[in-house]
């Protein structure tokens, strides 16, 4: 009998410093949670202040007395923001299913063909991750420059299909799958091309899915390249934009409408994530785990 209340107190305490240290993780949690989301939260209060009254508040106010939509109608109406966006929309879409091409491309010539020098050319390949990104973005600049692609959509598009570190996470994905399925194929008369889709791509497609999500959200919010290559209007990005709006827009005074046209930037970018991202935690799991 003094063994089991012996054995019963301690599955209490144990139970009770388990029940203690979920209960400070918890509000650990939601305490940082609440520190990375006030920033959004801020942003879509301010959107729906109208001017006067932002204006009017000497500390600033974490509701709203009056919401407006104004702010978001002067978004669209009083600037190019729907211009910017179906730009951004272009160029996301083209970059990515180009990037995709390429990279299941050559994922699968790393993965599954032989010839002479891969791991050689693949340790290369790898070595270009080392480069600085500012000394690319000089060479890329001088070549769209007298490509004469400046202000175009091929110059915002071109230097953008090819990642290096998207090719070596596909790689390591495909080489999960048994080479005993790509001989068999190969016996029974199996290209390639139909092989990588009938097969490897429909088991990598949780990685595939990731990359592409990754590439849309890069294209997204890809500021230093369009700013560089294009100073056209007509070829601004969202993210190239919002400058625009602030200088020769709504004025650097009018924040509300600002936030409003940062509200409309943002929340594609915010859905795809909520809607995907399962897929994202999955794909980047599969691709850095082998075996």
């Amino acid at each position: 009998m003094t063994g089991n209340t012996d054995f019963e107190k301690i599955e209490r305490e144990y139970n009770a410093k388990e029940i203690a240290g979920n209960i400070l993780r918890y509000v650990f949690l939601i305490f940082w949670a609440l520190i990375v989301l006030f920033p959004f939260y801020f942003m879509i209060l301010t959107s729906f202040k109208s001017y006067s009254s932002y204006n009017g508040e000497y500390v600033p106010r974490l509701i709203v007395t009056s919401p407006t939509l104004q702010n978001y109608v002067d978004a669209f109406t009083q600037v190019s923001l729907l211009r910017y966006l179906l730009n951004t929309l272009v160029f996301t879409v083209l970059t990515t299913a180009i990037m995709l091409m390429i990279v299941i491309l050559s994922a699968f010539a790393f993965s599954r063909l032989s010839f002479k020098g891969k791991n050689l050319l693949f340790a290369l390949f790898l070595s270009l991750m080392m480069i600085p990104n500012e000394l690319v973005i000089i060479t890329n600049y001088v070549t769209i420059t007298n490509l004469k692609l400046r202000n175009s959509m091929p110059g915002l598009i071109f230097p953008s299909v090819i990642s290096v570190f998207y090719i070596y996470l596909l790689k390591e994905n495909f080489e999960q799958i048994p080479d005993e399925l790509y001989k068999a194929a190969k016996v029974d008369g199996t290209s390639d091309i139909r092989y990588l889709r009938k097969v490897m791509i429909p088991i990598a497609r949780p990685t595939i899915i990731t990359i592409t999500i990754l590439k849309v959200i890069e294209c997204w919010n890809s500021y230093v390249w369009p700013r560089l290559i294009t100073d056209d209007p007509k070829f601004f990005l969202v993210s190239n934009g919002i400058q625009e709006l602030r200088e020769n827009g709504f004025g650097r005074e009018n924040i509300p409408a600002m936030m409003a046209a940062v509200v409309v930037i943002s929340v594609p970018l915010m859905v795809l994530f909520l809607v995907f991202r399962k897929k994202i935690m999955e794909g980047v799991a599969r691709g850095g785990t082998k075996g």
